[in-house]
């Protein structure tokens, strides 16, 4: 009876120490998912504007940068971004047109560069030192 008392009291002091080691690591992966969440949460807002930005300021609604965190439609947008014709853009052609400037793509869109006087590469004889060679070192 003696040994089986010592026994269960051993035994219920490890599980005591396990219990508390675990409260341990329960903690610190807590700690550790705590500040992986804060990190995951703050990139997302850095991602969302970042791309309310860039969407802005190719004349989209800067919403659309909510889009990409819905799957397929993300895909869509940034193909839109990437290859579409952008809203600002066409308001600059339309200004240009308005003002008589030159339409961007069009033919003759830019006037050709005036030609420029061509000067030439070496523009005076190449220069000596201006002491005489030492005697003994060999010229090249």
């Amino acid at each position: 009876m003696h040994g089986a008392n010592v026994s269960i009291i051993l035994l219920l002091k490890q599980g005591k120490e396990r219990s508390m080691s675990d409260s341990g690591a329960g903690a610190a992966f807590g700690a550790s998912s705590l500040i992986l969440g804060c990190v995951g949460l703050l990139s997302t807002a850095f991602f969302i504007l970042v791309f309310w930005k860039i969407f802005s300021k190719a004349g989209h609604s800067g919403a659309m940068s909510l889009l990409l965190f819905i799957p397929i439609a993300n895909i869509i947008v940034i193909c839109m971004l990437a290859f579409g014709k952008w809203p600002i853009h066409e308001e600059l052609q339309r200004l240009r047109a308005m003002a008589g400037g030159p339409m961007v793509g069009g033919p003759g869109a830019y006037p050709p560069f005036p030609p420029q006087p061509q000067q030439p590469m070496y523009p005076y004889p190449p220069q000596q030192p201006p002491y005489p060679p030492q005697p003994g070192y060999p010229r090249y």
